[in-house]
């Protein structure tokens, strides 16, 4: 501060410095941007861990939209209910009705003055036992009408709750699948940067792959050493060969893996739960060296994904988004379990 001299203009040469380094500083973002771009292995490696990061949250979708069918069928049942009482309340309000009118007529005169004005006391006497009927009949539908009323109370409280859990897990079920969307988004983005003869080159890669690996989606027919509900599951598997995998699909056209799983079984007679995990924790687990064909497989963990034994060290599975179902070597991937419905 002890100067207070204008500092002297830049000179010509110093502004020509200035524009060099600053446009030296304006390439650098345009250098990095100019990368170069991801081979086409990059590529695919990037696409398949998109593909593999969608399929944690595809079974939880799973998961939310089978509590919210169970929910929405609870919500319809309590809708039933509320309906059914409040006709059983409108009912007994007619019956109290002409009960009322009765003992209006009959008790809006004091029984002294009633028995004076009656030209016959029998007469009186009967209708006296009359109304003390009706009114203890009208007593016992009033307590019957407030139960009623007090039921219904409480079965409405109990349907908003339900309307309220079935709301929230809707709201889940649409994050869960827009997370899913964009991580398919991204890949489905990647794949179109490419040129199509990027992508042949890709897709020809995979197959070379896939060939030594051993893997195929060709149409084939199941014919190994399973019998009776294993055969029936593995002859409808084979039957699926080459079928889109799909997230959220049970078929007939796509399926993702735990539905294939559940078709197959189901098509043997066998009711599987939804997903991954519903499946795992609900079968008898096998030992690896014990696996028979139609065994249920889980690679990874036991909730991301599954397919099915077919023997020869062999299993079919709908992949993930972009292949078909196929049949792939046992240990093609991280085995983790294995159950027997």
């Amino acid at each position: 501060m002890g100067s207070h001299r204008r500092p002297k203009p830049p000179s010509r040469a110093r502004i020509a410095t200035l524009g060099m380094a600053a446009g030296a500083v304006s390439l650098l973002p345009t250098q990095s941007q100019a990368a170069p771009k991801p081979t086409i292995d990059e590529v695919r490696k990037e696409v398949e861990r998109l593909y593999e990061e969608a399929e944690a949250p595809t079974e939880e979708y799973n998961a939310i939209r089978e509590k919210q069918k169970k929910l929405q069928r609870e919500a319809d049942s309590a809708q039933d209910r509320l309906a059914r009482k409040q006709q059983e309340i409108n009912e007994l309000r007619d019956a109290i009705g002409p009960l009322a009118a009765a003992q209006y007529r009959s008790g809006g005169v004091d029984p002294s003055v009633q028995l004076f004005l009656s030209g016959d006391p029998d007469d009186y006497l009967d209708q006296a036992e009359m109304l003390d009927r009706t009114s203890s009949r009208q007593a016992e539908a009033l307590r019957a009408m407030q139960a009623k009323q007090r039921e219904l109370t409480q079965e409405r409280r109990a349907a908003q709750k339900r309307l309220q859990v079935l709301e929230e897990t809707r709201t889940k079920a649409a994050q869960t699948k827009n997370e899913v969307q964009d991580k398919l988004a991204k890949a489905r983005k990647l794949l179109n940067s490419l040129t199509a003869a990027q992508r042949a080159r890709m897709e020809a890669a995979q197959e070379r792959e896939d060939t030594a690996a051993g893997v195929s989606d060709s149409p084939a027919t199941y014919n190994g050493p399973a019998s009776g509900r294993a055969k029936a599951a593995l002859d409808f598997a084979y039957a699926q060969l080459g079928k889109p995998y799909e997230w959220g699909a049970t078929g007939p056209n796509s399926y993702d893996c735990s539905g294939l799983t559940g078709a197959s079984w189901r098509a043997a007679g066998v009711s599987l739960p939804r997903t991954v995990k519903q499946q795992y924790d609900a079968g008898r687990k096998v030992a690896k060296s014990d696996l028979q064909p139609g065994d249920i497989i889980y690679w990874y963990n036991d909730n991301q994904h599954n397919g099915m034994y077919v023997g020869n060290g062999k299993a079919i599975h709908a992949p993930r988004t972009g292949k078909n179902i196929e049949i792939v070597p046992l240990d093609s991937m991280p085995f983790f379990a294995a159950s027997r419905p």
